[in-house]
């Protein structure tokens, strides 16, 4: 099987505090997984680590078989790892339509000329349309993001990602502030997503996490505890008394 995501012994010390403790992750090519832990466990510290936002105290990451641990987050980035945080960037006072179509023209290079692409490359505005077709966000497409509801917000976010045609897109807390209702209908889209496309998301809410990952990681004071299948993590005694208690399904 074809891995998407390595790490190896990943460690990241601030001063005397381990943050990241040895972790090593297999992320197959296609997967859906999700990281969990209890709040302080480390999880967007490796987040930040597999992206390059941090650079590991010792330890190897691996994109797509090619050691990238000392690549910089754009040459990643360009090279198909692709993330989105847990706090929302957008740009508000453009449609949905524009705001992708800009993330399109990056991507191929247009830079800050992206507006004349959009009247003058049809081919720009047919991409960015098919994302948000992809996201059922096609409705919304010349709505300026600040009047749409916080989950579609997400959705855009998620657009933006996809722009950049990633090979491995990782998702930090994606239904963060996102109502119960939108919450689910977000994830329910993220779920059709293409299998191209690898996903390791981050992820409280225990009743989407099992509705959507197919392996689970759980780390603990910076290190891997345990990765198996939803059920085999939702009967661990372990899991249990650190992290689940009574909130998986």
């Amino acid at each position: 099987m074809s891995m998407a995501l390595q790490t190896h012994d990943l460690v990241r010390n601030f001063g005397g505090f381990v943050a990241t403790n040895q972790v090593s992750l297999s992320i197959a090519q296609g997967a859906r997984h999700a990281l969990i832990g209890p709040n302080g466990a480390g999880k967007t510290t490796l987040i930040n680590l597999l992206t390059g936002l941090l650079e590991p105290t010792s330890g190897r990451v691996a994109l797509l078989g090619q050691d990238v641990t000392r690549m910089p987050q754009h040459e990643r980035c360009r090279r198909g790892l692709v993330r989105t945080f847990q706090i929302n960037q957008l740009f508000m006072d453009m449609t949905v339509l524009e705001s992708v179509a800009l993330a399109v023209s990056e991507r191929s290079g247009l830079g800050t000329h992206w507006w004349k692409p959009m009247a003058s490359h049809g081919e720009v505005a047919d991409e960015a349309a098919a994302i948000l077709a992809q996201l059922k966000l096609l409705p919304d497409a010349y709505a300026t993001t600040r009047s749409l509801a916080y989950g579609r917000q997400r959705l855009i976010e998620i657009a933006l990602a996809l722009a950049l045609r990633p090979k491995v897109l990782l998702l930090d807390e994606p239904a963060a502030g996102v109502p119960t209702g939108e919450s689910r209908e977000l994830f329910e889209t993220i779920a059709q997503l293409p299998r191209e496309v690898t996903i390791l998301l981050i992820e409280h809410d225990m009743n989407l996490v099992f509705r959507f990952a197919e392996r689970i990681s759980v780390l603990v004071s910076g290190a891997l505890l345990v990765e198996d299948t939803p059920e085999a993590i939702a009967d661990h005694p372990r899991v249990k008394e650190v992290y689940l208690g009574d909130a998986h399904v």
